[in-house]
């Protein structure tokens, strides 16, 4: 399979800029310098170069908010190169209404308003980005950006839109994320630089860190170029206990029916090695003052080394021995058998190997023109995304394993490890097996096109503007992926192999500080011994089997749109009232590609999905007094589905009878959506803000469970999406930033920052033929963030608490029960001093508290997963010129 070819239309959508650009030019320099005056700059010009501080960023911030046309809430870089967190995924937990998802202890996904990654649509300077995603597992979602891939040094700032305007792109039930980088124009002559070095109190290794910046700007301001670059490392380590979900009826010839026991269990260690490479250019051209031209670049390279160490214990596997309860010894709470010892388990000591990469490359062009009372925006972008195996060796597991008898117990609760054990020595390579080797090739490739017109015209009225536009929008994603399962050394003893095979784990201490009989350690294989012996270039020759086609797929989205706003602003007695009004019309054509089977035989099926929607929004304004705003906002919004539930394909479980499968005929989520706010000024450095809003979801997408016949596998349960659930979300946020500079002394330099958001849900849909009610993937019912931050002379430091409630991560199946992540909280925090106007040295540290994050199935009861990535701290040296 390969990608839609693009290439002309990315020329011809560049061309058409450049051509404008230049028309645009001519009549600008004919022009008699005696023209309209410019407009009035936008409410979002907000330059980075004045901010200097912690609380000067939450001034502009607010400031920001204060005068918008609609709904938002911002952070901002405190300092060129230094954004308040060195993730921007962490920087945006700041914002009301904002949570965030980690992924071994860094900020990866982010939620709004209680809707999860998914929901959200993210931009960079005005223009959608193509997805990343990770293939270190096979996983490939398709809507969930991944803010690790976009260095903090290079953002000067991040919106977070919350009740849409009609001039915005769609694709957003959550919030519209709108990522800024740094300008030349905005800064000047300046150059900035920043080293550090990163340490882990788990993986206990120091990682370096570099990143400069360089801007230009001509002495009569009509040009600008700025480049940037940065280079991260860092080794990462994670603890996990995790136990894949609870099945229903699986030994109910023992138990009876109606109660969950344990499936797959996993002691594990994951570790990383992530080398980040980015460099950015940004270009601007502004020869007077009704025209400018922007162009930016910006490449990212990830490469993330995997190397994980598992015992994998199967109570339920049935491929190689029929494992059964011993009836009496279970102990059973409610409808969980949460103790008890069955016979005939696998224990799998295994080795997952991969090294992964991550490109990511946008280029953006823009040309403005604003003869007298009218502006036309020409813009361009492209973007591509793949993550892919570079080094010609895609993800291996080396498994090893043994039959025995696991007594578990479970019931001293989800907020410690189980009792995992058997009479079997697992630290003792004679007791082993050779098992299947693995072999899983994967290459994810995004891209995204946009090419828009917009135009406007203001009037001295209430109407105050008339703006219209017109959008092309291209999206495709193409993924391939081929497994191999090879079974030359299936039950032939380890110690047959020879020690090339095998090893002692490499890293001790594993979960120090959990009591419990759990397995610390275990014989696992070798790196490459299996690989090597086993992955022939006669079994690289192989064609596709039907699995890898069915496997592989290509989703190609054509979106059309076009709309009207127009703005308003007078007076309702005393009373100064603004606001907009317009409606979107968005065209989505969708060809979903792949392979399906009529029987063992392989078909190429593609499916065509059509759907248009009309959204209207609607934003008001009213200044109740001067330092007291009120706002209402009504829109109707739509949710593109994930990629990989759109597209015709099966995906088989290797590990359990399970599989995942897609449908082309989805319609995307839609929802009416109202919020009403109150905001209070009482001084430039105190905001305190509150809103209420609900969003009411059509068609939200829901699971189906049917069983199916997959050769050499049996009966699989596959799981795929169909629509027809419904949902609502409504909540409450507050936010309150002030700085006490009324206070006397040394305490003049503090400052607090705080926010909390309470969201309900009303929703009822599946999984399965298990109704699911009031709850939605992602969706926290409290959060709050509290900061503390404190700016004297050379000093400035802050302490902040960012908590979020229990969520549901996933909504099970028919045999297999919900979970959840339980309530979880971080303490980060930074030191700074300021050696000399030029240099700073700064102190940051994240989980500070040493905080665990705990999942588990449909109650307390059902314990799965112990993740623990410990604290880190690191310390950077910068310098600005």
């Amino acid at each position: 399979m390969s990608s839609s070819k693009l290439p002309s239309a990315r020329c011809a959508g560049a061309v058409a800029v450049l051509a404008f650009a230049a028309l645009g030019a001519g009549q600008a320099q004919a022009a008699e310098t005696a023209a309209a005056p410019p407009a009035a700059e936008p409410a979002d010009s907000v330059e980075a170069v004045v901010i200097t501080s912690y609380g000067k960023s939450l001034q502009a911030a607010a400031q920001l908010k204060r005068s918008a046309d609609y709904g938002l809430d911002a952070v901002n870089a405190e300092d060129i190169g230094k954004f308040p967190t060195r993730n921007a995924a962490e920087a945006l937990q700041l914002v009301t209404g904002v949570t965030i998802d980690r992924q071994r202890g860094q900020g990866l996904y982010v939620s709004v308003r209680g809707l999860g990654p998914q929901f959200q649509y993210t931009e960079l300077n005005g223009r959608s980005i193509a997805v990343n995603e990770l293939i270190e597992n096979g996983g490939a979602r398709g809507r969930q950006f991944r803010f690790e891939v976009l260095p903090a040094e290079l953002i000067s700032q991040i919106e977070v839109v919350k009740s849409p305007t009609a001039d915005m792109d769609e694709g957003a039930l959550g919030g519209n994320i709108n990522i800024k980088t740094f300008k030349p124009l905005d800064l000047g002559n300046k150059a900035a630089f920043s080293v550090r070095e990163t340490y882990n109190d788990v993986r206990k290794k120091a990682d370096p860190s570099a990143s400069g910046l360089f801007s230009w700007k001509s002495a009569d301001s009509t040009l600008g170029l700025l480049a940037s670059g940065l280079y991260d490392e860092r080794r990462i380590r994670n603890d996990r206990l995790y136990q894949t979900g609870w099945n229903l009826n699986k030994f109910t010839s023992v138990l009876g029916a109606g109660l969950y026991t344990p499936t797959r269990t996993r002691p594990t260690i994951e570790t990383e090695q992530r080398k980040l490479y980015s460099g950015a250019i940004s270009g601007q051209w502004k020869p007077n003052s009704d025209f400018q031209t922007d162009v930016d670049v910006l490449v990212t390279r990830l490469d993330v080394d995997y190397d994980e160490f598992g015992l994998d214990i199967y109570p339920d596997d049935t491929t190689f021995a029929v494992p059964s309860f011993v009836a009496g010894s279970q102990k059973v709470v409610g409808d969980t058998v949460v103790a008890g010892t069955i016979n005939n388990v696998r224990w799998m000591g295994s080795r997952e190997t991969s090294l992964n990469r991550h490109d990511l490359a946008i280029f953006g062009i823009k040309q403005a023109w604003t003869p007298g009372a009218w502006a036309f925006n020409l813009e361009y972008g492209f973007s591509r995304a793949r993550s892919y195996h570079p080094d010609g060796k895609a993800t291996t597991r080396n498994r090893i394993a043994f039959f025995a008898p696991l007594t578990y117990d479970f019931s001293r609760g989800f907020n410690k490890i189980p009792q995992l054990t058997t009479p079997v020595d697992y630290t003792n390579p004679a007791n082993y097996v050779g098992q299947a080797f693995d072999y899983t090739w994967k290459d994810s490739r995004d891209t995204d096109e946009t090419f828009r017109l917009d135009g406007s015209r203001v009037f001295d009225s209430p109407l105050t503007k008339i703006a219209f536009g017109v959008e092309q929008h291209n999206m495709n994603r193409n993924y391939l992926r081929r497994d191999w399962v090879l079974n030359d050394i299936l039950n032939v003893p380890l110690t047959t192999l020879g020690v090339s095979f095998y090893e002692p784990m490499p890293y001790a201490n594993f979960l120090k500080g959990f009591d419990g009989n759990t397995p610390r350690t275990w014989v696992t294989p070798t790196r490459d011994a299996y690989y090597n012996r086993l992955y022939t270039p006669a079994v690289a020759a192989q064609p596709w089997s039907t699995a890898d086609l069915r496997n592989s797929f290509i989703v190609d989205q054509k979106i059309h749109s076009a709309y009207v706003r127009g703005d308003f602003k007078f007076d309702l007695g005393a009373l100064p009232v603004s606001g907009n009004l317009g409606v979107r019309y968005s065209e989505t054509k969708q060809l979903a590609s792949g392979t399906l089977t009529s029987g063992s035989t392989p078909v190429p099926v593609g499916y065509l999905k059509e759907y248009k929607n009309w959204l209207p929004s609607l934003n008001v304004k009213v200044d109740l007094r001067d330092d007291l705003v009120a706002r209402f906002a009504a829109s109707r919004v739509v949710n593109r589905p994930n990629v990989t539930d759109s597209a015709p394909r099966i995906s088989v479980s290797r590990d359990s009878p399970t599989a995942s499968g897609g449908n082309p005929d989805l319609d995307p989520f839609l929802a009416d959506q109202f919020d009403a706010s109150l905001e209070w000024y009482p001084a430039p450095t105190t905001a305190v803000t509150g809103a209420v809003f609900v969003k009411k979801m059509d068609d939200y997408i829901t699971a189906q469970n049917v069983t199916i016949q997959v050769p050499g596998r049996g009966d699989v349960l596959l799981s795929s999406n169909v629509n027809g659930g419904d949902a609502e979300v409504r909540g409450f946020e507050a936010a309150y930033n002030q700085s006490l500079s009324f206070l006397p002394g040394l305490l003049d330099g503090l400052g607090v920052q705080a926010s909390v958001t309470l969201v309900d849900s009303k929703a009822n849909y599946f999984a399965g033929n298990r109704q699911i009610k009031d709850d939605l993937v992602g969706l926290s019912k409290k959060s709050y963030n509290l900061v503390g931050y404190y700016e004297k002379g050379p000093i400035s430091a802050r302490l902040g608490w960012f908590w979020r409630s229990r969520y549901l991560t996933s909504i099970g199946s028919t045999t297999t029960a919900q979970s959840y992540v339980d309530a979880y909280g971080s303490m980060d925090g930074s030191l700074s001093y300021q050696i000399t106007p030029q240099y700073a040295v700064t102190l940051e540290g994240s989980n500070l508290t040493n905080e665990i994050r705990r999942h588990y199935g449909k109650t307390k009861d059902q314990p799965m997963e112990t993740y623990h990535w410990g604290r880190t701290v690191s310390l950077t040296l910068r310098g600005k010129f």
